[in-house]
């Protein structure tokens, strides 16, 4: 049965019967900077290493933090030339002798490449260490699974490593009509957790949807106390175990007071956004304020991640609200657009050409 290109199954079960071409086609760049800096064109197939995969990507998404690595805002260690990318879904072409539990025709995805000294994944063919490869839930699309695990993969490691949340207590997400917060919406009511979601009024009813217990409408840095605590004395009279602010833009400090003895704030956006709080609102109340990016996540935790959200994923309801699928030859436009800040919630969705696998 065709995979893709020219390769097909060996109906005995010995893998393919192709061979493996000696280029494909990338995204890369040769030196950090801007957008123009990226090049859609041929590089060699990388040598597989005995744990890793060879697997030809049938789309890969575009994050924030792909912009970050290539214009070297996030310093991280980019051997030159450089594939851009952290997130693919595809299929195995070929196996290191070491791999177990993959074999050809797999299909498998990955949210942690182009990071670390790892290249990327934004080409027609790539090498990923199996350790940082997981299966496709069965009757997922593959577009919307990729378009929904890196904001899927950050809001369970915010929920689960990050903010310690358990089955019973209270969370509220700032942001949650974003992709991320859509997300926590999700995971939160599916761990049992109880979620308040502020948002725009065009977007209560579809956070409900996702699980939330109570809406309140949007928060900016200007009215914390006016929209926020107002409000909560109807849904959470004693405050909340949990803030989480998906955009980055309030400062922690006027989220403490709604929180109960050992809350918690989650910070995982916000470069530029400045804290300010008395030390003794900490200590007096057993509170804490924890920041995390996915890109320092452990291998163990992203296997976590893997295995908690493929049940959402198969259900649907982590895959975003609006999905826009370009060619990869599409990938300098694609950064240009999400450094604009034009996407307002769209996942853009890259898709490789197929590799010329000859049987």
């Amino acid at each position: 049965m065709p995979i893709v290109g020219d390769v097909t199954h060996d109906p005995r079960g010995g893998g393919t019967t192709t061979a493996q071409p000696s280029t494909r086609t990338a995204a890369y760049v040769e030196r950090l900077g801007g957008a123009d800096e990226i090049v859609v064109g041929p590089l060699p197939v990388p040598p597989l290493g005995p744990t890793e995969v060879l697997v030809a990507v049938e789309a890969t998404a575009v994050n924030h933090v792909d912009t970050f690595v290539r214009s070297g805002r996030w310093r991280t260690t980019t051997p030159f030339p450089f594939v851009i990318g952290r997130d693919l879904v595809g299929r195995v072409v070929d196996v290191g002798p070491a791999v177990t539990g993959f074999r050809p025709g797999d299909r498998v995805w990955s949210n942690s490449m182009g990071h670390g000294g790892r290249q990327g994944v934004a080409a027609s063919l790539v090498a990923v260490d199996q350790e940082r490869l997981y299966p496709v839930p069965d009757g997922v699309d593959p577009v919307d699974l990729v378009a929904a695990v890196h904001p899927a993969a950050t809001a369970w490691l915010a929920l689960h490593v990050h903010a310690r949340a358990q089955a019973g207590e209270v969370l509220l997400v700032i942001g949650a009509a974003g992709n991320v917060g859509a997300a926590l919406v999700a995971l939160g009511d599916d761990a049992g957790v109880r979620v308040i979601a502020s948002c725009g009024p065009e977007h209560h009813e579809d956070v409900r949807a996702l699980g939330a217990d109570g809406v309140i409408g949007r928060v900016t840095a200007e009215d914390v106390a006016a929209s926020v605590r107002g409000v909560l004395g109807d849904l959470a009279p004693d405050g909340v175990d949990v803030v989480i602010d998906t955009s980055g833009s309030l400062d922690p400090g006027a989220l403490l007071p709604l929180l109960r003895p050992r809350g918690r704030v989650v910070v995982l956006a916000g470069g530029a956004t400045s804290a300010s709080f008395q030390q003794g609102d900490l200590y007096q109340r057993d509170l804490s304020v924890v920041g995390f990016v996915i890109s320092r996540a452990k291998v163990s935790e992203l296997a976590d991640v893997a295995a908690g959200i493929g049940p959402l994923l198969a259900e649907g309801r982590l895959r975003p609200a609006r999905i826009e699928e370009l060619p990869l030859s599409d990938a300098a436009a694609a950064h240009r657009r999400l450094e604009q800040g034009t996407l307002r919630g769209t996942r853009i969705v890259l898709r490789p050409p197929a590799p010329s696998l000859v049987e």
